[in-house]
């Protein structure tokens, strides 16, 4: 369907999606229109909690069946705002109830599992500046050179809807950053003929948010982590371990470039949950005879 492309290229130009999430938005509303059968401009509220109601009915969870309504009401906004359709009929549906998910996280000791399982000068800048700025994956490939200062261990990250703002690193992040530019990216560059501004490269050219996965999957596996590591989970670590060291909430929504302090609160129940962990291994009295 045309209007699915031009809406995925939208996202991609306006928005700054990643190409995962660029994916499962595709994918999502591809399943939609094959479950009703109908053009844009005849689909229905009825039809949205049609399919709503049969995914919940498969056993799909609260959070999944959301994240593909989410979708739906995206892409119906967005024909609405090119005049294909006069309403967004997934707006009229409510989301399933559910309780809120903790984002799951790395330990201190995980993370510096990972960090010594990298195997290259890339590898390892990657991971370091992922950890130590919370960036998002699509924010990370779209770095280019000229938005790495060295000097002031700072970088300049385009977000989502290219919302800029700076990103701090410390000096292991430098370190790692300083030998990948010496070392090894030159020897990429040699033969680029596109992307040559772009900081994180391939022999092909800019590297994709895929390529990344694959790492950390592969990088997991090597360090027997024994866990699904993915370019979020180090987002939550980073978020984690900073309120964790007593960093304020306000603070953390800035750093990870949040709209919404309500986006940000969940990291203060998963920093809870850990000082409790923490508090019933420690105290003498914490738990009965």
């Amino acid at each position: 369907m045309g209007h699915i492309d031009d809406f995925v290229e939208y996202l991609r130009r306006e928005r700054n999606f990643s190409e995962h999430t660029l994916r499962v938005y595709r994918r999502d509303i591809e399943d939609f229109f094959a479950y009703v059968r109908k053009d844009p401009a005849q689909v229905t509220s009825k039809d949205v909690s049609r399919f709503v109601a049969k995914l919940s009915k498969k056993g799909l969870s609260p959070l999944s069946v959301s994240r593909k309504l989410s979708a739906l009401r995206s892409f119906f906004r967005y024909l609405k705002k090119v005049r294909v359709v006069g309403e967004n009929p997934a707006s009229y549906v409510s989301n399933p109830k559910a309780g809120r998910r903790l984002p799951s996280y790395l330990s201190r000791e995980e993370i510096e599992a990972l960090l010594a399982a990298a195997g290259s000068l890339k590898e390892k800048a990657i991971l370091e500046l992922l950890y130590a700025t919370g960036m998002r994956i699509s924010e990370l490939c779209g770095l280019n050179v000229e938005d790495v200062d060295l000097s002031g261990c700072r970088v300049r990250v385009r977000g989502k809807g290219k919302k800029e703002r700076e990103a701090f690193f410390g000096e292991h992040a430098k370190e790692a950053l300083l030998m990948y530019l010496k070392e090894e990216r030159p020897k990429l560059a040699r033969t680029l003929k596109k992307d040559r501004e772009a900081l994180f490269i391939t022999k092909r050219g800019r590297i994709s948010d895929t390529t990344v996965r694959r790492m950390l999957k592969r990088l997991a596996l090597k360090a027997g982590l024994g866990k699904d590591v993915y370019p979020h989970l180090i987002r939550h670590t980073f978020a984690t371990h900073l309120l964790e060291e007593g960093l304020d909430l306000r603070s953390v929504q800035e750093l990870l470039g949040h709209k919404n302090i309500e986006t940000t609160e969940v990291y203060t129940h998963v920093s809870i949950r850990r000082l409790v962990e923490v508090y019933d291994k420690a105290h003498p009295r914490a738990k009965g005879d």
